[in-house]
């Protein structure tokens, strides 16, 4: 599929950005996403600088994207513990 032009708008100013069909609607949640963020922020700290405000929702979201890496490495970790587990009952099961 082809690529379609868009605009998003985030934190009042608009981004042009040419993305995929199957991207789109996850383009503009995160979008729409990014900016309640930012608009929480806005109404609950007494920080009123745009800069600012898009930095702390690109910490908030790198740090979330960071832990969810962080548990999935952890569960691959602990999904080839079991396999080596199971293989190391298997084979001492089969050499008797």
């Amino acid at each position: 599929m082809g690529e379609i032009s868009i605009k998003i708008t985030i934190s009042d100013r608009i981004y042009p950005l040419k993305v995929s069909m199957e991207e789109e609607e996850i383009v503009r949640r995160a979008a729409k996403i990014i900016n309640e963020r930012i608009k929480d922020y806005q109404e609950n700290y007494a920080v009123r600088d745009k800069q600012d405000l898009l930095s702390m929702a690109v910490l908030h979201y790198a740090t979330a994207v960071l832990k969810v890496e962080n548990k999935v490495q952890n569960q691959d970790t602990e999904v080839a513990e079991k396999v080596d587990e199971l293989d190391s009952l298997l084979n001492d099961f089969f050499s008797k």
